[in-house]
């Protein structure tokens, strides 16, 4: 009988494109994930891998296992979901992968729900941008995620994973308000000339951020790239840029700086995603349950996407 335990390796082979990124994700060494694949191969008695330069590639026999092992895998998940429905308590642990401002905005009132309803639930909490976090809720180091997808855009589909809709975000301008500041904006046009600050190339954030820009009819004048939005405000507040911030950046809080409505005031969705085999599972539930209780007042709930 083949190991699934050996057969989940050759599935994050797969997922990941290297022995070592799979060694780190799942804590082993590359020599022991490279041993483990072998005894793989004498156990199915066909190769699996194959050298390509200084990589090794899943042969067509691979592809066959790595099918079946998801399946496996997803089977095992609804075995588990359906075990602890049975309990009359809600137990285990529930792993979030979540982004700076939901992390600030939403996650500790939810914590806070789930101690006092669920105190025999664990649940660890990770910062993860979006796309790394939906991967690696497919790859199953995560049971949940908390993403966002920006107005225009969309996030890869992966078809294991749901999609439910959490909060919508509006988007504003954001400048000093304080007197006399040297770098101020009343809307986007008069931000044409100025410094600003943004997320860092690559990041769905920075993309749509300098689109807009563009669609104002002047290419931004990025200064100070960051993905920590705390230093955003602290930059924006102090007069020295001018950038683009969502509104869960204040959570309860008043905002410290000015903000000024965009055309067509555009607001980005937030979104919880988990594998479709284990979105049953109590502790999953009762943690999407208390994301949404979370949700500040003024980002209402959006309808399942």
């Amino acid at each position: 009988m083949l190991d699934v335990r050996k057969l989940r390796l050759l599935l994050e082979l797969d997922a990941r494109g290297t022995v070592t990124a799979v060694a780190q994700a799942l804590s082993y060494s590359p020599s022991s994930v490279s041993q483990q694949l072998s005894a793989l191969e004498m156990e199915c008695g066909v190769q699996l891998l194959q050298k390509v330069g200084r990589r090794v590639q899943l042969t067509p026999q691979a592809e066959i296992l790595v099918r079946h092992t998801a399946d496996i895998l997803d089977l095992l998940d609804e075995a588990e979901s359906e075990l602890t429905t049975s309990l009359t308590t809600v137990t285990g642990v529930v792993r979030i992968a979540v982004f700076q401002s939901a992390a600030h905005a939403i996650v500790p009132r939810a914590l806070s729900i789930l101690a006092g309803e669920y105190p025999d639930l664990r649940v660890e909490v990770t910062e993860r941008e979006p796309e790394q976090g939906l991967f690696e809720v497919a790859a199953r180091d995560f049971d949940l995620v908390i993403a966002e997808q920006y107005p225009g855009s969309t996030r890869g589909l992966r078809t294991g994973l749901d999609r439910v809709g959490l909060a919508t975000d509006p988007i504003r301008l954001a400048s000093s308000a304080e007197p006399g500041a040297r770098i101020r904006a009343s809307s986007l046009a008069e931000a044409a000339d100025l410094p600003w600050v943004m997320e860092p190339l690559g990041t769905a954030a920075r993309t749509w951020a300098v689109q807009r820009c563009r669609e104002a009819g002047f290419e931004p004048d990025v200064r100070y790239e960051t993905a920590d939005l705390v230093a955003h405000i602290r930059l924006i507040r102090s007069g020295n840029a001018v950038g683009l911030l969502p509104d869960l950046v204040w959570a309860d809080e008043r905002p410290s700086v000015e903000l000024v409505e965009l055309p067509g005031t555009p607001h980005r969705t937030v979104f919880t995603a988990a594998r479709r085999s284990s979105a049953g599972r109590p502790g999953v539930v009762a943690c999407r349950d208390a994301l949404a209780r979370a949700v500040p007042a003024g980002s209402p709930l959006s309808s399942e996407a």
